[in-house]
């Protein structure tokens, strides 16, 4: 049994749900210490302007290191209408938003206190989309993997580039709205692969 090591991210890019296929096996770390500039909570999307980042916005935390399982969401702004208006714009026109808007909106209508729940909420409802049901664990304590496991938790990051930290992924290029723009952009949110190939998504995944 394969088994990968993954950090929670708020609408993962796709190079995640390639794992979450790939291995028998997913533990999603909980008790790490929350950093800012990760996946945890930013995503990032295609828009007519290019590549766009997401951030959720977060509480404080009372101490300089917090469990990620304890980050709280923040109520501040307007965030979740600007997230929904964003994420509105740049698929509007691709060809599986009208079918798939009505399971995202309510992430954006729905208050959720922890930023791992929320997160958890999504990564549930994505997996349903694409017709995978990966066998996912959580951890009780900040785990080491064992000789012969593989630890994605900081190799999937938007500062890194995933051909270094992961040269074994190799994303297969699909089609993008605008793609005659700007040419393939690779690893972007899961929300780019599903509403640009709808049911075609685990397609992607697998011959990645």
């Amino acid at each position: 049994m394969t088994t990968a090591y993954l950090s929670t991210a708020y609408f993962a890019p796709v190079s995640y749900y390639m794992a979450l296929l790939a291995y028998d096996r997913i533990v999603i770390e909980q008790w790490c210490n929350y950093t800012k500039q990760t996946y945890r909570n930013r995503c990032h999307i295609a828009g007519a302007n290019g590549v766009l980042s997401l951030s959720v916005p977060v509480v404080k935390p009372d101490t300089l290191k917090c469990p990620t399982r304890d980050i709280r969401i923040s109520d501040h702004g307007e965030w979740r209408h600007l997230h929904w208006n964003a994420i509105a714009s740049a698929y509007g026109s691709s060809p599986f938003f009208e079918y798939y808007q009505d399971y995202i909106r309510p992430f954006f209508e729905k208050r959720y206190t922890f930023l791992f729940d929320f997160n958890e909420a999504i990564r549930r409802t994505i997996c349903n989309l694409i017709g995978i049901d990966p066998q996912v664990e959580f951890t009780d304590h900040y785990a080491q993997p064992a000789p012969g496991e593989t630890d994605l938790r900081e190799a999937i990051h938007p500062k890194h580039e995933l051909a270094s930290t992961c040269p074994s992924i190799h994303l297969k290029p699909y089609y993008q709205v605008f793609a005659s723009k700007y040419g393939f952009l690779p690893d972007l949110s899961i929300l780019d692969l599903v509403m640009n190939m709808g049911p075609e998504s685990i397609l992607i995944l697998k011959d990645s």
